[in-house]
């Protein structure tokens, strides 16, 4: 658990200053800059050629409050406005970390469901397979999804997959965060002092809405 974690399960919760409302049900919830949610350190999208609204979810398999939020956020993703992408990137915060995030771009390398995103945090945090090193990994999603676990491995430690999360790793330090999950909506908010995930998930549809309306 990090540090963020720590504090936004815990004590942060004492200081919301609004109750949290369900993305999506209409309402207008008004949320703080420097509680809900905070400038990000270095503005950044993560697509800068992409003219949509960007909301990215930083997360990592290894982390049960992701496994947790999984739910949530399959729900704020189906109901995000047209205009606007989610996506996903993986933290390596640790070397415990760096295997699920190679294993989140082999996947994607060689063409796996989507629903394995979902299913990897069911085999990790409540089945409780053993999967902490890049080859469980493969083996895990070759008996799953039956993809060669020698190419998924390959995959995993090119230098492609390297450079991605290196690259990533460098965003996520210019966003300033230090836990997991973490929404960023358009590279220049982060999700900051929330107290459940349907306020997570409602600040960061204020926040889409206020991009959409040209950051007003």
């Amino acid at each position: 658990m990090f540090k963020r974690l720590s504090l936004l399960f815990v004590g942060l919760a004492l200081t919301a200053a609004c109750s949290a409302r369900p993305a999506g049900d209409g309402t207008a919830a008004a949320y703080t800059e420097g509680q809900q949610y905070v400038a990000t350190t270095t503005p950044q999208r993560l697509d800068p050629k992409d003219g949509k609204v960007e909301v990215v979810e930083v997360f990592s398999y290894g982390c049960i409050h992701c496994a947790h939020y999984e739910p949530y956020v399959e729900k704020l993703e189906k109901e995000l406005p047209k205009g606007v992408v989610f996506r996903a990137v993986p933290a390596a915060f640790n070397d415990a970390w760096l295997p699920y995030a190679q294993a989140y771009y082999a996947a994607k390398k060689l063409g796996v469901p989507g629903s394995a995103h979902a299913a990897l945090f069911k085999a990790i945090h409540e089945d409780h397979y053993p999967l902490r090193t890049i080859e469980e990994l493969g083996d895990w999603y070759a008996q799953h999804y039956g993809v060669d676990a020698a190419k998924f491995v390959a995959a995993a430690k090119s230098d492609e997959t390297k450079n991605r999360i290196l690259a990533d790793s460098k965003t996520i330090q210019g966003w300033g965060i230090d836990g997991t999950p973490t929404i960023v909506v358009n590279g220049k908010y982060r999700s900051g002092q929330i107290k459940d995930f349907d306020e997570l998930n409602g600040v960061t549809m204020y926040l889409v809405d206020k991009e959409l309306k040209g950051g007003k």
